[in-house]
């Protein structure tokens, strides 16, 4: 079993490894978000994302990008820390950070067979839903409702009393 960091990897380097992946006839499914305090609903959109193929990538967004759509204060946890949590769930095959406001270009470059998002998307509401329709890319909504989210539960300890 491979350590999480290890998970944790270079866009070229990915590229090339999903080459060989593909060789394999496996079924590459790619993820994404900005999993500032990873939570249940994370875990969930995951693991359904990992029931969609053989191999799970996952993109984080980098520090600067969590930042431009979350506003101040966030991210909370750095974009090294954050990419370690995401690779060291047991779904999760391999982690790249990527600083762009969209996945397109990840989209692009990997080529996965499957664009997973979560359950505050529709088919019609995903933002690459075109890039990935002209890649040939499926999109699969997959995890629980999402009634999950790190702005709820940071405020939630900020109302907590304090002792």
């Amino acid at each position: 079993m491979r350590n999480a960091a290890s998970k944790v990897v270079t866009r070229e380097w990915l590229r090339a490894k999903l080459a060989e992946h593909k060789q394999r006839a496996q079924r590459i499914v790619f993820a994404n978000g900005c999993f500032d305090t990873l939570h249940v609903g994370h875990v969930r959109y995951l693991e359904g994302a990992r029931h969609e193929g053989d191999i799970l990538v996952v993109g984080v967004n980098a520090d600067s990008s969590v930042c431009a759509l979350k506003g101040p204060g966030r991210p909370i946890l750095d974009e090294q820390a954050r990419a370690l949590l995401v690779a060291s769930l047991r779904a999760v095959d391999y982690v790249v950070l990527f600083s762009e406001p969209s996945v397109e270009s990840l989209l692009e470059d990997l080529r996965p067979d499957v664009h997973a998002k979560g359950t505050d998307y529709t088919a019609e509401t995903v933002p690459e839903r075109a890039t990935a329709a002209r890649l040939g890319i499926k999109v699969a909504i997959v995890g629980d409702p999402k009634d999950h989210s790190t702005r709820d539960l940071l405020e939630s300890v900020r109302k907590a009393p304090h002792a």
